[in-house]
């Protein structure tokens, strides 16, 4: 408590204090007695952890900063005005996206050189994971700047901590690659990568909602039906919802769902080779999308277009993703 509430506090009475100390207590009010005496915000570049959902998740050390900054650089300068707003804050902006972060860069790196605050934001959760930030943060290093991380919200370690899925050893990798064939070979590589390893360990992926269903799908191939996954949705807001089942269950529950919605974080249990029983790519038991027409072909007599169809209907893919799949099998075994 600041001097100042708490001198008010000591010489009330406990009817005033209900009038009085309440509104004290507000948004504005507690910033200002928080602030008395202050030292001012040092130069340098400020990474500010932002909401992913509940505004009242940014911490009292990211409104201040924030505050006190000269400027933020945004993500989306019109979205987190809308943060902005809610704080009454009227610090001025400036973007700073994927399309424009390395020509912002040499901009925003002479105003800190010449002793400013600034402030990167990206539209929620942490600056530079999966999000713009990194490229800048690199520079001002380079520059001599100095860099300070503000704690905040992520969806990635918010998801883990609640999913029940192995947290002493865990790999982000964020978004994988919306192409399927580029998808299937990053998933491959990495359920290669974890069957080396000596314990289990979680995977951590960042998913659109229109893409979830297609990742799903490569996950049950790759991994096996039965690996265990944790689907986290609308984190931290009203419609929060946590999936904890094997993949197989997962995509029959949102392939049953009229729509899918909301940013999602889908965790993968994956398990050393002695452990598994999931297949893999390089376990001896997975069976390639050229395996599987060979295996259709051979035991229900049915050409190749009509094998890829059914394997796309099992797999949940369209069948030119899969066929897509095919050749890029076929060439890789040239």
């Amino acid at each position: 408590m600041g001097r100042l509430s708490a001198f008010v506090h000591e010489r009330m009475s406990d009817e005033l204090q209900k009038i009085i100390l309440k509104p004290l207590r507000s948004r504005r009010l507690t910033v200002l007695i928080a602030d008395e005496r202050k030292a001012p915000l040092a130069p340098g570049l400020y990474l500010v952890g932002t909401p992913i959902g509940n505004l009242g998740d940014i911490t009292l050390r990211a409104l201040d900063v924030l505050r006190r900054v000269d400027r933020i650089a945004c993500e989306d300068t019109r979205q987190t005005q809308k943060l902005l707003n809610h704080f009454e804050i009227s610090t001025p902006t400036v973007s700073c996206h994927q399309h424009n972060e390395h020509q912002r860069a040499a901009e925003l790196i002479a105003g800190l050189k010449a002793g400013g605050r600034i402030a990167v934001v990206s539209d929620a959760g942490m600056p530079g994971i999966s999000d713009p930030g990194n490229c800048l943060t690199a520079e001002a290093i380079a520059a001599g700047v100095a860099v300070i991380p503000i704690p905040g919200a992520n969806a990635a370690l918010s998801a883990l901590v609640a999913s029940g899925l192995p947290t002493d050893a865990f790999h982000f990798i964020g978004f994988l690659p919306e192409k399927a064939g580029a998808r299937r070979t990053r998933l491959e590589a990495l359920a290669a990568e974890m069957q080396r390893n000596e314990a289990a360990r979680t995977l951590i992926f960042y998913e659109a909602p229109h893409r979830i269903l297609e990742t799903l799908a490569d996950l049950e191939a790759i991994f096996g039906p039965a690996a265990r996954v944790v689907l986290a949705r609308e984190l931290t807001k009203i419609h929060e919802e946590f999936l904890r089942c094997t993949v197989a269950e997962a995509r029959r529950e949102l392939a049953s769902r009229d729509r899918i919605r909301g940013e999602i974080t889908l965790l993968v249990e994956a398990l050393p080779r002695a452990k598994a029983g999931a297949p893999g790519p390089d376990s001896g038991t997975w069976e390639s999308i050229a395996a599987r027409v060979a295996r259709l072909q051979a035991e229900a007599g049915v050409d190749e277009k009509e094998a890829l169809k059914r394997i796309a209907r099992e797999l949940g893919q369209s069948k030119s993703d899969v066929y897509r799949e095919l050749q890029r099998e076929r060439a890789r075994r040239r």
